[in-house]
């Protein structure tokens, strides 16, 4: 069990209300201006003021770097703190390098394709609990470059796949694996350190790559740490700006064959100009982290900051997920809630954010439409290009996911438990 699982802990009334300030949208639609309570995180988190306004304050400047000007070098020192934060955010200890694309998916893509054209023959392997980011990439470029696909069950029973999964499906010759760090249908993480492991006793020069894509509003991350070549997030999940991917890279991927502008560098995986606006926004929100992380240690040190933040929001998660499994005197947690079935077993550990589950009697689709009456959004997967192999892996047609992040509230929880309890009791 991971130590916040362990120790659930919500924030204090007073930092809870702090960090709700810091947000946008965050108690209303921008659209129709009604208040609302945000479960749909899983979709796209709610954006940072201070990573949105940094983003807009260096969009409006014509400059471009690597001039002899101010504002130039002002612009290339954006994109080099930003970079820097990274590595700090990635937990790569300033190994490899971080490089951006149009969107997490696209780098996904772009990562795979480069190993599977540089590599020789030998199969790729892939879970379908993966996103179609990894998963669909895999299986392309599988079959653009004439190899096997291998396929990886993951254990329906516990929403997630194990180290034995993967080394009962790898063979001496693979060459890439890809991972998901945590489903963005069953909330449940991996062990990547395990899994990277045991593909690497049979398989030593494997490329594992990840899709952090879900796991970075909620948990640190440690790249180093994982074992793995690649790892990738998307800021839009992660409190800041859409159409933007950023990726931790090793020096092994580095020196992989790849599309770079002839006259620079074969290390160099940046295309075109960078925009300093993402970089800066991504400096705020690391900057975010650090405040919440200095109500928990003394520490100066960013990295240790980050830490301490990112401990804080998981527990703060887990209180927020303990009460919407298990409730409290009054209020029935999904757990013990008739008519309801939880995809995965009721339990904190290994969950990140989400809870996905079904109600007798109603179709997912049908359930968000009953509590956006309720002014509560939520979301259904269903069988569709995005989940479909995970649903039916499941043996299920759909389900309700609710998504939560560290900035919604116990009180918001509660609201919903008792939007359940209407819903179905009016069955």
């Amino acid at each position: 069990m991971s130590v916040a699982a362990a120790n659930p802990e919500a924030f204090p009334p007073k930092l809870m209300g702090e960090i709700r300030a810091r947000f946008r949208h965050v108690d209303r639609c921008p659209v129709t201006k009604r208040s609302r309570i945000f479960f749909e995180n899983g979709g796209g988190s709610l954006k940072l003021t201070d990573a949105l306004e940094a983003a807009a304050d260096v969009e409006g400047m014509p400059d471009q770097e690597g001039r002899d000007n101010d504002a130039s070098r002002y612009l290339s020192a954006l994109l080099n703190t930003g970079r820097e934060d990274l590595h700090l955010l990635f937990g790569s200890r300033g190994a490899g390098q971080v490089i951006s694309g149009e969107t997490g998916t696209r780098l996904l893509y772009r990562l795979v394709r480069s190993v599977a054209l540089a590599e020789p023959p030998g199969p790729v392997i892939s879970c379908t609990l993966e996103h179609p980011a990894s998963l669909d990439s895999a299986k392309q470029w599988a079959a653009n470059t004439n190899r096997e696909w291998i396929e990886v069950p993951f254990d329906p029973k516990t929403g997630t796949v194990d180290a034995a999964n993967y080394a009962a499906a790898v063979t001496p010759d693979t060459r890439i694996a890809t991972v998901i760090h945590t489903s963005q249908l069953t909330g449940y993480t991996v062990d990547l350190p395990a899994i990277s492991a045991a593909v690497r006793a049979v398989s030593r020069d494997c490329f594992i790559i990840v899709d952090g894509i879900q796991h970075a509003p909620h948990g640190r991350m440690d790249v180093t740490d994982y074992g793995v070549d690649a790892y990738v997030f998307s800021p839009y999940k992660a409190y800041s700006r859409l159409s933007l991917g950023f990726a931790w890279i090793n020096d092994r991927i580095t020196k992989v064959p790849h599309e770079h502008m002839l006259g620079r560098p074969d290390d160099v995986w940046e295309l075109g100009s960078r925009d300093p606006g993402f970089y800066a926004a991504q400096s705020k929100v690391i900057d975010y982290i650090c405040w919440i992380g200095g109500h928990y240690t003394n520490a100066a040190d960013r990295r240790a900051l980050i830490e301490a933040g990112a401990g804080a929001m998981e527990r703060h998660e887990a209180a927020l997920i303990q009460l919407l499994l298990f409730g409290e005197e009054g209020l029935t947690g999904l757990a013990n809630f008739d008519g309801v079935t939880l995809v995965g077993p009721p339990t904190l550990a290994g969950r990140e954010g989400i809870v996905s589950f079904n109600l007798g009697g109603l179709r997912g689709p049908e359930l968000v439409r009953l509590f956006a009456e309720r002014d509560i959004r939520v979301h259904a997967r269903i069988s569709d290009g995005y989940s479909g192999h995970i649903l039916a892996a499941l043996s299920i047609p759909d389900c309700l996911r609710v998504s939560m992040c560290h900035y919604n509230t116990t009180d918001e929880v509660r609201t919903f438990l008792r939007a359940l309890r209407e819903i179905a009791d009016a069955l």
